[in-house]
C-alpha cells in the first residue's frame, strides 16, 4: 500500500510538472510579438540579432545607436548611445553568448567604392551591459566592416565590402586579419554583404550580383577554395542572413522584398520563399523561438524613376513562422 501510495504520488508530481512546462511554454508563445517596433524616424536600421531568452538586438546607421527589444516586448528602447567609445554608424550586429559578447560594424556611408567617411571597424560590446569591451580596425585600406557571424571555436568572421573579402578576428587575437583569398567573391563593386556559418563552411552573399558562397575552413583555420553555390531558383540582392539548424539559411532578399529560405546540399541550394511583400527596405533576419524577425529598414534606395529612393517610414521586424530546424 505504501508503495502504491509512492508510485501515485510521484507520478501526480511528473504530470503537474509536464502541465506547468505546457504552460509556460504556451505563455512563452503567446508572449512573442507578431512584430517589432523601432521608434524614430529616418533611423535606417539595417541589422538585427538576438539571444536565446528572445531579447533583439537591432543597429540603426543614421541614428547611430543600438537598441534593445526585451522578450516579448513589441517595442524597441536605445541601448548603446551614440558615440559609445567613437562608435559612429552601426551596420551589422551579432550576439555570440558563448563569449558574452555583443559584435556590432560601425562605419558610414560613402560613394560607391569609396571609404567611409567614418573610420569602419568591429566593435565588441558586453551582451548583458552594453559596456564596450574593445574594437578593431579593419586590416585593408578603405574597407567597410559590414555583417559578422562567429564560429563554434568563437572566431569572429566579418564581411568587408569594399574590399570584397572576408576578414577574421580569431579567439584571443588582437587584430583583424584577411582570412579569403584574393577575388574569391568577385570584383569589387559586387558588395559582399550578408555572412553566416554553417558547420565548418562560412557562407557569403554579394547584394549587387546576386550571388551566394561557401568557403570551407581548414584545419589550420585558413579558408579553403570558395566555390559559388548553386541556387535552383535565383535569389534577388541578398542582404543579412542567418543560419538555420544544421544545413540552412535564411535570407533577406532586399531586391524581392522576400524572405527565403536556402537549403543547402553539398554545393547546391533549394531555395524556398517564405514571405513575400516585405517592401519598406529589407536588410537582415533573425530567429526568436519558432518566428523569424524580417528587417524592414524604412529607407530603399535605388536608381532613380525605377522604384528606388522613397521617403523614409518607421522601422519594423514583422515576425514570420518558420517552425524548428
Amino acid at each position: 500500500m505504501i508503495l502504491k501510495n509512492k508510485v501515485v504520488a510521484t507520478v501526480s508530481v511528473l504530470v503537474s510538472a509536464a502541465a506547468a512546462c505546457a504552460v509556460a511554454q504556451t505563455v512563452h508563445a503567446a508572449a512573442a510579438p507578431a512584430s517589432i517596433h523601432i521608434p524614430g524616424e529616418g533611423l535606417f536600421t539595417e541589422s538585427l540579432t538576438s539571444t536565446k531568452d528572445g531579447t533583439v538586438i537591432v543597429g540603426s546607421v543614421m541614428g547611430r545607436t543600438i537598441f534593445r527589444v526585451k522578450p516579448g516586448a513589441e517595442t524597441a528602447e536605445a541601448w548603446i548611445q551614440p558615440g559609445t567609445a567613437g562608435l559612429a554608424g552601426v551596420f551589422g550586429v551579432f550576439a555570440d553568448e558563448k563569449s558574452n559578447t555583443l559584435w556590432a560594424c560601425s562605419g558610414s556611408f560613402g560613394a560607391p567604392g569609396t571609404p567611409p567617411s567614418s573610420p569602419s571597424a568591429l566593435y565588441a560590446f558586453d551582451l548583458k551591459t552594453g559596456a564596450h569591451k574593445a574594437h578593431y580596425a579593419l586590416p585593408t585600406a578603405g574597407g567597410f566592416c559590414n555583417d559578422i557571424a562567429v564560429d563554434k571555436n568563437g572566431n569572429a568572421y566579418v564581411t568587408d565590402t569594399n574590399n570584397m573579402e572576408v576578414v577574421v578576428l580569431k579567439k584571443g587575437a588582437k587584430g583583424l586579419a584577411v582570412w579569403s583569398a584574393p577575388d574569391a567573391f568577385g570584383p569589387k563593386g559586387g558588395v559582399l554583404d550578408g555572412i553566416a556559418v554553417l558547420g565548418d563552411r562560412v557562407f557569403t552573399n554579394t547584394l549587387i550580383t546576386s550571388k551566394l558562397f561557401a568557403t570551407p575552413t581548414g584545419k589550420d583555420g585558413k579558408a579553403g577554395t570558395t566555390v559559388e553555390v548553386k541556387l535552383d531558383s535565383p535569389v534577388e540582392r541578398p542582404d543579412g542572413m542567418r543560419s538555420f539548424g544544421a544545413n540552412s539559411l535564411l535570407v533577406a532578399e532586399g531586391g524581392g522584398s522576400k524572405l527565403s529560405k536556402v537549403v543547402i546540399s553539398g554545393d547546391s541550394g533549394k531555395r524556398t520563399v517564405l514571405k513575400e511583400g516585405l517592401t519598406n527596405g529589407l536588410v537582415a533576419v533573425t530567429v526568436v523561438g519558432t518566428k523569424a524577425y524580417a528587417l524592414e529598414s524604412g529607407m530603399r534606395i535605388g536608381p532613380p524613376g525605377a522604384g528606388g529612393e522613397t521617403p523614409p517610414k518607421p522601422a519594423v521586424a514583422t515576425g514570420v513562422e518558420v517552425g524548428r530546424p
